[in-house]
């Protein structure tokens, strides 16, 4: 799964239990009618990911949905849900208006392609 928006806020990172589990949080806004505030964690070698973003850019950031059950001593059972992220890339704001355009660089014209070239095509 994806969640495209944009970076409204990032953690620090934190060191939880004697393990030293490493977690990091990233709130994601997206830009939709109905904008939604995602608070997607990062965790262990993953949380290194967020040191090249900053707040107010626009990300792409892949994700897994993870749920967990716990009973309480009482004998009560709850459900928990987390957003965890496993990737996060930069989103061009011009790539978001239109479709994405090869760049001229892809192309090579024809008068400039030697004649073993223009003699290996398919038909």
């Amino acid at each position: 799964m994806e969640v495209q928006g944009k970076i409204k806020r990032i953690s620090e990172t934190q060191i939880l239990g004697s393990g030293g589990f490493r977690k990091r949080e990233v709130v994601v806004t997206t830009e939709e009618q109905y904008p939604q505030h995602l608070a997607i964690e990062f965790v262990q070698d993953k949380t290194e990911l967020l040191n090249n973003f900053r707040e107010g850019q626009s990300v792409k950031v892949s994700i897994n949905l993870r749920g967990r059950e716990w009973v309480s001593p009482q004998g009560e059972t709850k459900y928990f849900n987390s957003i965890q992220g496993w990737r996060i890339d930069a989103v061009d704001a011009s790539a978001q208006a239109g479709s994405p355009v090869p760049p001229a660089a892809a192309f090579q014209p024809l008068e400039e392609m030697n004649d073993e070239e223009q003699d290996d095509l398919p038909f």
